[in-house]
């Protein structure tokens, strides 16, 4: 992720193809999951955006309301024009309810919280990942360091030793770099799981408070 070694090629001086090439053979798995963490988050991220654009919790509530109303199939036919994953919940639940109300919605609703939660372990082991590879960075670069020293002559061995100790502080800064970056995307889309998870479980117990009412009124 070349474009997010830029402030850091700037405090050292250097253009990000340099930093690139001083950071070691470890830059290149470093490179690859900074790509893989930015492709899971921006898909991510469209995911949420164009979910969020399809909620119509007005729908939701017309459709408890016709299911309180005791027209369960005007509640479907409601719903199965919406987009509103909700939505889709309840059309589902409401279809097998003769079968089993409470697994038809929880069926759903896992199918639909499992989308929500969708590269969210990507995510996190990319962010795991990151520091550890640097952190290997450093250690190869260590290793190159003492390696030039072992040779006794240490005015001929500069390059080597102040190279290996550009690749042990690139590695690290740059596997630091990618592990906080990418936990803004995570802690944003865990946020909106959760935030579907409570609107799920909202619309699960309206539902259950509404059939419990209709039984009882029905004894």
């Amino acid at each position: 992720m070349i474009t997010a070694h830029l402030p850091l090629a700037f405090l050292m001086n250097q253009t990000p193809m340099e930093l690139f090439k001083h950071g070691g053979p470890i830059m290149w798995p470093i490179l690859l999951v900074s790509f893989l963490l930015i492709t899971v988050a921006v898909e991510r991220i469209i995911f949420i955006i164009r979910e969020a654009t399809r909620r119509q919790p007005e729908v939701v509530e017309k459709m408890l309301e016709k299911v309180e109303g005791r027209d369960v199939d005007g509640a479907v036919e409601l719903g199965k024009k919406s987009q509103d994953y909700v939505a889709r919940i309840l059309v589902y639940a409401l279809t097998h309810k003769e079968h089993s109300l409470g697994n038809a919605f929880t069926r759903a609703a896992n199918q639909e919280l499992q989308r929500f939660s969708q590269g969210l372990p990507t995510l996190d082991t990319c962010i795991t990942a990151a520091p550890l590879l640097g952190l290997l960075g450093t250690v190869t670069g260590m290793m190159n360091t003492f390696g030039a020293l072992s040779g006794g002559d240490i005015a001929s061995a500069a390059g080597q030793i102040t190279g290996g100790v550009a690749e042990a502080l690139i590695a690290t800064a740059c596997g630091l770099a990618i592990a906080i970056t990418g936990l803004l995307p995570y802690n944003y889309l865990n946020a909106r799981l959760e935030e579907a998870r409570h609107e799920v479980e909202d619309a699960s117990n309206s539902l259950e408070i509404i059939i419990n009412k209709s039984e009882s009124v029905n004894r």
